[in-house]
């Protein structure tokens, strides 16, 4: 399965031929903010437009990432959220106290 959608946003650009262009139309207010922000990571507002949206995207799409699984596998994961809490002692010792910022 082609999972270069996964790769690091500013390690796949690296060498890549850039053919392509994206034109956008924002407020006065929307360009001096992303030059700002272009100027403190010391780099073009090309730059770090394309790779703040680089790193967005991969996010949302990782966010979204679909789990298959098998008949098998989905009883066992049904199971297991069916199941109660296992005990955990030291958790509910942990609860009886005081939290130390109370």
């Amino acid at each position: 399965m082609d999972q270069s959608h996964l790769e690091s946003p500013t390690m796949s650009n690296a060498g890549t031929r850039k053919d392509e262009r994206l034109d956008l139309r924002l407020s006065a207010q929307a360009k001096a903010l992303l030059q700002r922000a272009a100027s403190a990571r010391h780099k073009t507002v090309s730059e770090f437009v394309v790779e703040s949206s680089l790193t967005a995207a991969a996010e949302t799409l990782a966010e979204r990432r679909e789990i298959l699984l098998d008949d098998a596998q989905w009883e066992a994961f049904l199971a297991a959220l069916d199941r109660p809490p296992s005990p955990k002692p030291g958790l509910e010792d942990l609860l009886r106290h005081k939290s130390v910022f109370e």
